[in-house]
């Protein structure tokens, strides 16, 4: 079943230009737990709102940074919630939430009390208009809360203070306090990783954007590529149109080296009105890179070590000598071909913030990560696990083969939690050609998020098509406290465990190396 935007948005009001929060007005943030939701309702409470939220689903990682802020939580949901403290006069959610949940309590009771009702991305883009930051904003298929997060620390060791809101886990020294999802700052940027799942990014106009990559995903809203595509382009257009207005100039950061995007940046070759496409590509494995890119990268390794890493080395397209300078090969904290590829995206959108080269080749280089991308968790008796949000085919691939490239010569698992039911059941194929390149592969219950329909397949049936590409036999064990524990009795010192997901996967990882004997959270 596919479902329009206006579907999932049926009784939000509609995205708009981004406004002042009065001081002292009073929002409460429904699923405040969760990854974006804490951070509209910490940026809010920064900008001077009086912000209460709730989550039935309890604490989080997420939600330490709003309590060590003082912002009052409950952990069940009430419509008592609008009324109490002199009562609501703003209710932010999670888009999908009026379309799975219609008779949610809090929803109802907005509507009952004439209460505004508007997407938590709304809240962001207010928050930052309070501050009056410029947005930086991130999108793409994958990558996009790594590269926020990488362009972010670049902006910090610059010292330009950025406030920013990054949809993974961001240190403490990144956040400005507790580990979150958001970041308060004094500058004059806000970075913002932007979402174009059912036009989540549409309240943002972004003073420089970037697109990292392109292709078919969410099914549920999107019937192909060409309609992703569409979602990006009107997207551009109306940051555009909003630049001419403010007679300001967008900068478009796009990564021509993925087709998807390449095709986008050739919709957008005419009818622009005040932006400037900046074209990035890596060169390919003969030296080669895309046509008319303006800034070109190399990835590579470093030599010697026991651990060698990826590398970038960056070439600028320009006469102003302030553009060259780049380093040579910096190396990466991060591995894998695609996140050279990030942070060459990152490097250009830095540049069109002003940042000087050897500020930007500084941060490159330093930049540790974020939550659950690639993150190491702990490698108890012997048993290296890695926890990861990758949830689609292109990403899972991509991770893979960081994984392979970091620790050659070591058996795999790849362990996988789908992310809802519509995803996995589109794109089954590719799900197993991907996980059947692993050494041994083990599919978790399938988390349903937001899909209303779990009817329409299944984990077994994935890990029935995954044994059926050849290689081990695939293992479906049941939830993911299950799949920790079947791991748990066949994993042996050398094992590389890769635990992938967007829904409760990382539960996988934390068991797992509490039960192999160490405790969780070791830090890449």
């Amino acid at each position: 079943m596919r479902r329009t935007v206006a579907d999932i948005s049926a009784g939000l009001a509609p995205a708009r230009s981004a406004r002042l929060i009065p001081a002292g007005e009073r929002l409460h943030v429904v699923g405040a737990a969760g990854a974006g939701a804490s951070a509209a309702a910490l940026l809010a409470h920064r900008a001077g709102a009086t912000v209460s939220g709730c989550d039935g689903g309890g604490p989080s990682p997420y939600s330490a940074a709003l309590s060590a802020a003082g912002i009052s939580l409950a952990w069940e949901h009430s419509a008592d919630h609008l009324s109490t403290g002199g009562g609501a006069q703003r209710l932010a959610v999670t888009k999908a939430l009026t379309a799975v949940e219609p008779d949610h309590p809090e929803l109802l009771a907005a509507r009952r009390l004439g209460v505004a009702l508007e997407a938590w991305q709304q809240v962001v883009a207010d928050a930052a208009m309070t501050a009056g930051q410029r947005l930086a904003a991130v999108a793409g298929t994958h990558g996009k809360s790594t590269s926020s997060g990488w362009l972010l620390h670049v902006l910090v060791q610059a010292g330009r203070d950025p406030s920013a809101f990054v949809g993974a886990l961001l240190p403490a020294t990144l956040a400005g306090g507790a580990p979150g999802t958001s970041r308060w700052g004094a500058g004059d940027t806000f970075v913002v990783e932007a979402d174009e799942y059912a036009g989540n990014f549409d309240p943002y106009r972004p003073a420089v954007s970037v697109v990292l990559n392109a292709e078919w995903d969410h099914p549920d809203v999107f019937a192909d590529e060409a309609a992703v595509l569409d979602s990006f382009e009107m997207w551009l257009r109306r940051a555009d149109l909003a630049a001419a207005e403010t007679g300001g100039t967008q900068h478009i950061v796009m990564n021509v080296g993925d087709p998807g995007v390449a095709r986008l940046a050739h919709r957008l070759r005419t009818g622009l009105a005040a932006s400037r496409l900046v074209r990035v590509a890596l060169a390919d494995a003969n030296g080669a890179a895309a046509d008319a890119a303006d800034v070109v990268g190399r990835a590579g390794r470093s030599a010697g070590g026991h651990d060698p890493a990826t590398t970038l080395e960056v070439t600028i397209q320009s006469d102003d000598p302030g553009s060259h300078g780049w380093p040579g090969p910096v190396p990466l904290r991060l591995g894998g071909r695609h996140n050279a590829a990030n942070a060459l995206c990152v490097v250009a959108a830095a540049r069109a913030l002003g940042v000087p080269t050897p500020g930007i080749a500084e941060g490159i280089a330093s930049f540790p990560g974020v939550g659950r991308r690639l993150e190491l968790k702990g490698e108890p008796r012997g048993v290296t696990v890695l926890d990861d949000y990758g949830h689609h085919p292109t990403a899972i691939a991509a991770t893979l083969a960081a994984v392979r490239e970091r620790y050659p010569r070591r058996r795999v698992w790849a362990v996988y939690e789908p992310l809802t039911y519509h995803r996995t059941a589109q794109m089954l194929d590719g799900f197993a050609a991907v996980l059947a390149t692993a050494d041994r592969a083990v599919v978790a219950d399938i988390w349903a998020g937001r899909d209303p329909d779990t009817t329409i397949t299944s984990a077994a049936a994935l890990a029935r098509a995954i044994s059926s590409q050849g290689g081990p036999k695939a293992t479906a064990p049941g939830s993911v406290e299950r799949t920790a524990d079947h791991l748990a009795e066949r994993v042996t010192a050398g094992d590389v465990v890769l635990v992938m997901g967007g829904g409760r996967s990382y539960v996988i990882a934390e068991r797992l190396v509490a039960l192999l004997g160490e405790p969780s959270g070791t830090a890449r």
